[in-house]
């Protein structure tokens, strides 16, 4: 019976092709990036994979991404509790931030449509 070893070290030669297949992408990436940020009308080079509607109201754009947002926080929350350490730390700073884009969403959605009651105008009180 042939044993199956799962966790067989990588040999040197494996270990040094994933590094120079790390450092191509890193590079092509990198060269990608530095190029649209110099030239801002460059199309995104992957916009031709994903578009969204041009015809969607901003409404319906912000109300997906509170749910996009809130699927990340739970994803998140998740994944933190089965981690320890560090890994854990970094977890939930991801949270973290998930949440704070999911306040500043919602504080856009309610400044479109404010809830009945409220008014949305700005005061000169610092909470």
């Amino acid at each position: 019976m042939k044993r199956i070893n799962p966790d067989r070290p990588q040999s040197r030669d494996q270990k040094d092709a994933d590094t120079n297949d790390r450092s191509k992408l890193f590079e092509t990436t990198e060269r990608t990036v530095s190029a649209r940020l110099r030239n801002p009308n460059r199309p995104d080079p992957v916009s031709h994979m994903f578009s969204i509607n041009p015809n969607v109201d901003t409404e319906s754009l912000l109300c997906h991404a509170t749910e996009t947002l809130a699927s990340l926080n739970v994803m998140t929350t998740d994944l933190a509790c089965e981690l320890e350490g560090s890994r854990r730390n970094e977890a939930l700073a991801i949270q973290q931030l998930i949440v704070l884009a999911e306040l500043m969403v919602n504080r856009a959605l309610d400044i479109l449509d404010p809830p009945s009651g409220l008014s949305m105008a700005p005061s000169n009180s610092h909470q």
